[in-house]
């Protein structure tokens, strides 16, 4: 039977948020300095509009940008997303680490902007913290298929890139596609890690 760890410590729930996918817990800023996934060129941008109760559900990570908040998953890395009655999102995260364990950690998303923002903030700090912009991390959709099945997420200064879907495999052309996409965004694709989805 496989254990289920809960992230307790700050730097956990600083994982957690990264995640997920997340992704996701980038230090909150004014968000326009260039990270070192950059190369070069204008702001980032992200897609025009979310529909939200569309994006909701599971994801599963396909590659990310390397960092030292996922440094324990080697597989099986995913998100899910629901509602709650309040508008805000559950973000529930989980992997498997290198001994079989599950680790999951469970966070709270909310839009900035209008109903079909597609920027985000997500946090896993505790509740009562929830007042420090410190603890909220940029989540931005900055690609995603007219199905919803296939995204990008970043930050502003894109030094963290997940790309996730909604099944363990993706199309190669379609994914082809998706990183050209993002090198023209200016990502430096040769950080880019796949995730093992057994």
């Amino acid at each position: 039977m496989t254990d289920t760890a809960k992230y307790s410590s700050p730097k956990a729930r600083l994982f957690a948020a990264l995640l997920c996918l997340g992704p996701l817990c980038a230090v909150a800023d004014d968000g326009h300095t260039a990270g070192p996934g950059h190369t070069g060129g204008a702001a980032l941008k992200t897609i025009a509009a979310l529909d939200v109760p569309r994006y909701l559900g599971v994801w599963f990570e396909i590659a990310k940008f390397p960092n030292w908040f996922q440094r324990k998953c080697v597989a099986q890395t995913r998100a899910e997303y629901r509602l709650r009655p309040d508008g805000t999102f559950q973000v529930l995260n989980r992997c498997r680490t290198d001994g079989g364990e599950t680790i999951e950690a469970v966070g709270t998303a909310r839009q900035l902007g209008p109903a079909s923002s597609p920027r985000l903030e997500v946090r896993f700090a505790p509740e009562w913290l929830s007042f420090l912009p410190a603890v909220w991390g940029d989540y931005w959709v900055i690609d995603l298929d007219e199905r919803y099945q296939l995204a990008a997420v970043s930050e502003p200064k894109r030094e963290y890139l997940w790309i996730l879907s909604r099944t363990p495999q993706v199309d190669p052309e379609v994914y082809r596609r998706l990183l050209g996409r993002l090198a023209n965004m200016g990502f430096d694709l040769n950080r880019l890690e796949a995730t093992r989805q057994d």
